[in-house]
Formats: structure tokens, sequence, C-alpha cells
């Protein structure tokens, strides 16, 4: 005999939540609760490391406050390439690309490089400035929106041409960069060299005023679009069959993204693999579908992969905050061990 009373109890714990079992909860809760509490260690620790006060004195206090701008630009780059790089996985369907390579990177060098080759060492303090953070970051939106309107509006619009005219696009920038910088005297390249480099001291203090509006702007759209992201991860046919504007959410996700990923490249410089890295390492930790429940664990690992990596560069080996070397070593490192384990791209 079929006992109801037995099988009532599994049926009342079956869930379509995106955590649908209480262990998932808990173990969703304690990852957060953990990356929290590192992050505020990090951040502290950055704050009070090599600290000559007294710790509580009024210099103690003096010296960390000058150090909140590097805790602060940290933040606004670790958001950024986090959820840009997740919410452009979520749009492309690839675990494998990240914004990079639509040539926001590319640019940034070309326009850094091409001052310098024009107006010589002079170059790298004719494109610093608020006027000229905004003009990059609008060269950067605006190529994308340029392509996206191209590709992706027409009657024949393909996301995968638009990644490969992306690469194209970025290739080329590319080579004529490295042309410009192969005609640049010695001097003029060693300094060009530390600008090409991601690293926080490229950050100023007055790019931060519009910066973090931008930043609040766009990550509060796409935490706003959460629970479309979580449809159109489904694919474009279901995305469409469940009544989504496909095409339209795409544009407007892929328009939030470019916002995100100029504003950190035109902060620190090129980043390649922090959002791979940092994406990956949330989808792991999070182990859920659900947009708004990756998002806080990629910001919050994404703090605490950078602030680390900025901590070790500049308190062991002094490298005045160049933390692109060890963010590339080991994201370049999880990317082969990606591909290797999944044997395609």
């Amino acid at each position: 005999m079929f006992d109801t009373k037995t099988a009532a109890p599994s049926a009342a714990t079956r869930s379509s939540r995106p955590l649908p079992t209480r262990r998932a909860r808990v173990r969703y809760t304690i990852i957060v609760a953990i990356l929290a509490v590192l992050a505020v260690g990090l951040a502290y620790g950055l704050l009070a490391w090599d600290n000559p006060m007294p710790a509580g004195s009024d210099g103690f206090w003096r010296i960390a406050k000058m150090r909140v701008t590097n805790v602060t630009v940290i933040a606004v780059v670790a958001i950024c390439q986090a959820i840009a790089t997740v919410t452009f996985q979520t749009v492309t369907n690839n675990r494998i690309l990240t914004p990079s390579i639509m040539g926001f990177e590319s640019l940034y060098i070309a326009v850094q490089t091409g001052a310098v080759f024009v107006l010589g060492a002079a170059g790298v303090v004719a494109v610093q400035g608020v006027p000229q953070f905004l003009l990059q970051v609008g060269l950067m939106v605006g190529l994308s929106l340029l392509l996206y309107g191209w590709l992706l509006s027409g009657r024949y619009g393909n996301l995968q041409i638009m990644l490969l005219i992306g690469i194209v696009i970025g290739g080329g920038l590319g080579s004529i960069s490295t042309f410009m910088q192969r005609m640049l005297t010695p001097s003029e390249f060693d300094v060009l060299s530390a600008r090409l480099f991601g690293s926080i001291a490229n950050a100023d203090v007055s790019y931060l005023p519009i910066a973090i509006p931008l930043v609040v702007v766009a990550v509060g759209l796409i935490w706003w679009n959460g629970r479309r992201l979580d449809v159109l991860a489904l694919g474009k046919e279901a995305a469409t069959s469940l009544g989504l504007a496909h095409r339209r959410q795409t544009m407007a996700m892929l328009f939030l993204v470019s916002i995100l990923m100029a504003v950190s490249t035109s902060l620190v410089g090129p980043m390649t693999f922090l959002g791979f890295l940092v994406a990956t390492l949330a989808y792991q930790f999070a182990d859920t579908h659900d947009h708004r429940l990756i998002f806080p664990v990629a910001a919050l690992t994404g703090f605490v992969v950078l602030a680390g990596a900025y901590f070790v560069i500049k308190n062991v080996f002094a490298a005045q905050g160049a933390v692109t070397i060890i963010i590339e070593l080991v994201g370049g490192s999880v990317f082969l061990f990606v591909i290797l384990r999944k044997g395609r791209l």
C-alpha cells in the first residue's frame, strides 16, 4: 500500500528556489560571511599595515585616511570586473569569454600609446585629468554602441559575428599600438610601459566622483534586471518563448557591461584575466543559477582577489601596486586549467 503520510514530508521539502535545500542555503551564507570577513580584514590590513603610528592614535587614522583612496579604487574595479564579466558570460552563453574580447583594453592601450607617440613623454600627462578620463570612457562606450547597434539590431543580427569582429578590432588596435611603440625612444617607452600595466597607482582620486556614480547606476540596473538575466541564460529560443525581448535585452546588458569595463580600464589600466578569475570562482562558490545571488559573491571575491594581490605586491615586492603581475599569472593559470578540463572553448 502507498503510504501518503510518509510521502507528504518529502514532497514538502521540494523547492524550486535557487538554493533548494537548507544545506545549500547554509553553505551559501557561510561562503558570503567568509568572503565578507576576508574583505574587511584585507581592507583594514591595507589601511593599517606598515603604519608607523600607534594603532588608534590621531596620526594612525590620518595616515589610514590617505590610504582610503586605494581601497576605494580596488572596490570600484573589483565590482566593475566581477559584475561585467558575469553579465557578459550570461549574454554570450559562454563562461570562457570575457568583456576584454571586445577590445576595451586594446583601445585604452592605443590611446595611451598614441599620446606618447605624438607628444613624447609629456603625452602621459596629456591623457590624465577628468576631461581625458571622460573622453576615454566615452570612446569605449561609443565604440561598443556602434558595434552592438550595427551587428545586433539588423535583420541578420548575430552575437557570434559581433564577438569575432570585436576580436579583429582588438587585434588591429593592438598591432597599431605595437608599431607606434617600436618607434618610441627607450625613455618614452619606459614611461608608457608604466601606464600600460594594470596598476592601482594609475588611478587618480579626481576620477572617483565620476566613476562611482557611473558604476552605481550600471550595477543597479543590472541588478534590477537579474531575473531577466536568469531567463537570458536559458538561450535565445527559450528566452523568446518565455516572452523576453532577447535582442533588446542583450543590447541593454552589453551597453551596461561596456560602461563598467570602460570605467575600470580607464581608471587603472588593462586587467585581462581578473574578470575571468573572479567569475569562475564565483560560479563555484555560489553554486546557483540566480544572478542576484551570484553577483554579491562575485563582487566580494573580486575585492578579496584584487586587495590580496595589491597587499602582496605592495608590501612584499614593493612594486607600486602593479597588481596585474599576480592577477595575470593566477588568472592565466586558472584559464588554462578550465580549458584543459573542458577540452574545448
